[in-house]
């Protein structure tokens, strides 16, 4: 078995490649996708490396971002409350839609995020998610682990 993960390089997903390797005996292969957060990517790949994933793959989406989802979102003022854009929001199906991406290139089977079950994020992963590639399994670690 194959499973590609949504990669921040954060504590979270980071014990999630060991936890999806040991529980599912899966390979892992992560994805970090850039939407202009300010990280350094090289670290987040060296440290997935370090934890033994198969692959780790970089997307850089600034502009697909931008394009397909900042700029409509602003035509259609989709503010939070009036006041706070919808970037973080907005980035999570593009983010799914890569990992489905990723995941039917390499053949995998399942794809996994580290999203709580008390927001709205793995909802926006997993609706793209199913949209997409309903054959999918969708892993999520952190709601299995009842962290909220």
């Amino acid at each position: 078995m194959k499973t590609v993960l949504a990669y921040s390089g954060g504590l979270d997903t980071s014990v999630c490649i060991k936890w999806i390797q040991e529980k599912y005996d899966s390979e892992v292969i992560t994805l970090t996708v850039d939407v202009g957060q300010k990280r350094n990517f090289k670290l987040i790949e060296e440290r997935a490396k370090k934890l033994g994933v198969l692959k780790h793959y970089y997307i850089d989406a600034k502009e697909e971002f931008v394009l397909n989802y900042v700029f409509p979102a602003i035509k259609a003022n989709a503010m939070y409350e009036g006041v706070y854009p919808l970037s973080s929001a907005l980035s999570r199906p593009l983010i799914a839609s890569k990992l489905v991406e990723i995941a039917e290139k390499e053949g995998a089977s399942a794809v996994a995020h580290g999203c709580t079950g008390k927001g709205n994020d793995q909802v926006r992963f997993e609706v793209t998610i199913r949209a997409l590639n309903p054959e999918l399994k969708v892993i999520a670690p952190v709601r299995e682990w009842n962290l909220n």
